[in-house]
């Protein structure tokens, strides 16, 4: 048999016990209070970043709007931020990754850049990552790995604007496609959505040709000038990207065609929204663009402060008619 043990010495044990825990106990809590997490931000008084879009564009204008009003609610701050605007002026993957691969030997603060071809892209970032560069992609997703700040939903946006035509021509005719760049993921991915829509729920409706404009607007006018000369009676044109709803609206204008072959696209900027008053263009999937510039700024500048950033910022889209715009 084991031999008991008293009750009282068992109350003393544990009496013993704990007194001895005592100071192990409150030496936490003592420590945690000295830690103040306020100290891991970093003071800044200046900041130089840089953007690198891909193409000079007018839509990226409203783009630069947002990045200089943060710049201003900075300055009210008390901190100095400039910015280079280091704009390719075609999209072009290798004037790009030139910039990109140069502006990260400049050594920015921050570094913004709206990716043309992520299978190049990427590689290039991550030198950026690696030589502490903060960095924010914007407008076109590139990679996880990097912070974001745009609108994603591009192939929904196709299957908007699929929808809003295919509905438009009684689901019959032809239409043509300008599909912008043929690396850019926003583009690639809006193209897909407006051709899966089409087929999955608009099967009347052919596709008459599909070009890459690049994002130019005099390539765009002449595609879809073309495109109107073999298909004299088309019934729509779709242009991802926001030079080519333009271009298809003014070879619609030229070839009297207004009314008759519609046209949808993505992308805004001032053209835009007279065309559509015009009824010219009938619909556009439009996007905030001028948070996208605010946001940046506002991410590169709290990272250089040491403050975490969300990896993914979604800033929105909206679907932009005649009946919208009067409201």
């Amino acid at each position: 048999m084991k031999p008991r043990i008293p009750r009282i010495h068992k109350a003393l044990a544990v009496a013993a016990l704990a007194a001895a825990l005592a100071p192990a106990l409150t030496a936490a809590p003592a420590a945690a209070a000295g830690f103040d997490q306020a100290a891991l931000i970093k003071p800044v008084t200046k900041a130089n970043l840089i953007f690198i879009p891909k193409v000079v564009h007018p839509w990226y204008d409203v783009v630069e709007q947002g990045v200089k009003f943060a710049i201003a609610e900075y300055k009210k701050e008390g901190i100095e931020v400039t910015y280079t605007w280091d704009a390719p002026p075609t999209a072009d993957i290798d004037q790009q990754n030139r910039r990109i691969e140069t502006d990260i030997g400049r050594n920015p603060d921050g570094l913004a850049v709206s990716c043309l071809d992520p299978a190049t892209n990427t590689q290039l970032l991550k030198e950026a990552v690696k030589n502490k560069v903060n960095l924010i992609t914007f407008d076109t997703f590139c990679d996880a790995a990097f912070p974001f700040v745009g609108h994603r939903k591009d192939e929904e946006d196709g299957r908007t604007a699929a929808n809003y035509l295919g509905a438009k021509l009684g689901g019959k005719g032809s239409v043509g496609i300008l599909v912008g760049s043929l690396t850019a993921p926003n583009h690639v991915a809006r193209v897909k959505g407006f051709k899966d829509e089409l087929a999955k729920k608009y099967p009347g409706i052919k596709i008459a040709f599909e070009q890459p404009d690049n994002d130019n607007l005099e390539q765009a006018v002449a595609m879809a000038e073309s495109g109107l000369q073999a298909t004299p009676d088309l019934g729509g044109i779709y242009g991802a990207n926001a030079s080519a709803p333009i271009g298809a609206a003014r070879a619609v204008i030229a070839a009297k065609r207004v009314g008759k072959t519609l046209v949808v696209g993505a992308g805004d900027i001032p053209e835009t929204y007279q065309l559509i008053e015009d009824g010219v263009i009938s619909a556009i999937t439009a996007q905030r663009q001028w948070e996208i510039g605010y946001w940046a700024v506002r991410y590169l500048v709290s990272a250089k402060q040491n403050h975490t950033i969300p990896m993914d910022h979604a800033t929105g889209g909206f679907l932009m008619t005649k009946e919208t715009l009067a409201k």
